[in-house]
């Protein structure tokens, strides 16, 4: 085996390490997210709202007008901000995002977020093996995101060149997968 096959098969066994233990099924041994259960039975705004991380990201959600269709079929795979990632963005973002006359904005970021299809720790440590250390996927809103694997976990870098971690992975939904991240992405 050349070097790098070793590498990029010792990478993709290190994401999906990483990115959790179960990856790609639905048992219902899901991580606490917020200090809450998060439930397979349940779609992803139904477990979000109960997450005290995730509540900047519900009202967004919600002043979005995107909670139907992220309570649809999906499947949808979400990165999914914390309150401390949006609390990190500049001073008065999150109150001018939310502000009615900026839907579109505020819909084009979180739809950002969001990758059709249920990407978990397995999906996603195989398109990172076949990259060669990265891939692209694009997103609802149109634009890509690029997952790495970096210092034994996964980050996902937006058009802008920031960098978020994945903090939690493989929170299975009935509707996708969400994986929490520490940073805001921006198109």
């Amino acid at each position: 085996m050349k070097t790098s096959s070793i590498a990029a098969a010792l990478a993709a066994t290190l994401i999906a390490a990483t990115l959790g233990a179960h990856a790609g099924n639905m048992r219902h041994d899901n991580p606490t997210v917020g200090g809450a259960p998060m439930l397979v039975t349940r779609d992803i705004v139904d477990n979000a709202v109960n997450s005290k991380d995730h509540t900047t990201l519900v009202a967004a959600v919600k002043a979005a007008g995107l909670v139907e269709t992220l309570k649809g079929p999906g499947p949808f795979t979400v990165f999914a901000p914390t309150n401390a990632a949006f609390a990190a963005l500049p001073a008065g973002t999150v109150d001018t995002l939310l502000k009615p006359e900026n839907k579109g904005t505020l819909t084009a970021v979180l739809t950002y977020h969001v990758v059709p299809g249920r990407l978990d720790a397995k999906t996603l440590a195989a398109k990172v093996k076949a990259g060669k250390g990265s891939a692209a996927l694009t997103t609802v809103q149109g634009e890509t995101l690029t997952v790495r694997s970096a210092d034994g976990g996964v980050t996902v870098t937006d058009a802008k060149g920031n960098v978020a971690t994945v903090t939690i992975a493989d929170v299975q939904q009935k509707n996708g997968v969400i994986h929490v991240i520490d940073k805001v992405l921006m198109p």
